[in-house]
């Protein structure tokens, strides 16, 4: 059971810092969007597939730009360039740190997965963790055979992005879907094992420099609590038990550095910090 309040002596911050930055940076991102239609200050224009940031910093998704060139067609320069700024920036920070510090989907799965806790719902149906490589296989070869960014019709993350800006649709659907198939089907199963997006940005940081670490593994208790809140919970063994390395970093590329795991620890026996911090206490 994960620590409460009533259990635990340390602070609301204290337990719930990384999850708090992560919402409030989920939030301004989605603000620098509705400022514009709102308030008529334009900070972001487009989406998270595509956007032009105070009139002048282009970002583009960088899977989005391979779709195109998977069409046969060439993507307009600031396009590329925009490409190129988000590419370096994952590459260097963490990709998967899109999925807990960015996407919208995020905010979604994780009340799925505090409803699944809720309910003690602990069976399910979960589907092999390489589908969604897959499934990124596949979105790349439906460019290629119908020269259409099909993908983008039903790409969740842009379907909530634009519904939260422009008004929900036919995309509520989809999102719901999430949400029931998470509580009812697979526990985590869209983004541990079926977002191709996931997959993509999981590529990206392999050799990135931001990491968690578990440098006072000594002081575990094996309460499980991190195990139960980590959305990737396989990526915490190595480190935590010393599983196939002796050094205390979570260096799998699946982490999404979200932060959860140091936020429950009593022990404090994670933190934040980059993939050279090798050292244990």
């Amino acid at each position: 059971m994960a620590a409460t309040a009533s259990t635990s002596s340390r602070s609301l911050w204290q337990r719930q810092r990384w999850l708090i930055l992560r919402r409030c940076s989920q939030a301004l991102i989605l603000l620098a969007f509705l400022s514009g239609p709102w308030f008529g200050v334009w900070i972001a224009k487009g989406n998270l597939s595509s956007s032009l940031t105070l009139g002048v910093l282009p970002l583009t998704d960088p899977l989005l730009v391979l779709q195109t060139l998977a069409t046969g067609h060439l993507p307009y320069s600031s396009a590329l360039i925009g490409a190129a700024i988000v590419l370096a920036f994952y590459l260097l920070i963490g990709g998967r740190v899109f999925c807990s510090w960015v996407c919208p989907v995020n905010v979604v799965t994780d009340a799925a997965a505090w409803t699944r806790r809720r309910l003690g719902i602990k069976t399910g149906r979960v589907p092999d963790a390489n589908t969604r490589l897959w499934l990124l296989a596949g979105l790349l070869l439906a460019a290629a055979l119908t020269g259409s960014l099909a993908w983008e019709w039903l790409n969740p993350v842009s379907l909530l992005h634009r519904g939260l800006i422009f008004g929900m649709g036919g995309g509520l659907m989809v999102i719901a879907g999430i949400f029931i198939y998470d509580v009812f089907v697979a526990s985590r199963g869209w983004c541990g094992h079926l977002c191709p997006m996931g997959a993509f940005y999981g590529l990206l940081g392999r050799k990135a420099l931001l990491r968690v670490a578990a440098p006072a593994r000594k002081a575990c208790d094996d309460c499980m609590d991190c195990f139960t809140v980590c959305p990737e919970p396989q990526v915490i063994r190595p480190a935590l038990k010393a599983v196939g390395q002796t050094h205390p970093l979570i260096l799998a590329a699946d982490c999404t550095t979200c932060g959860r795991c140091i936020d429950v620890c009593d022990k404090q026996v994670f933190k934040m910090t980059h993939r050279f911090d090798q050292r244990s206490e």
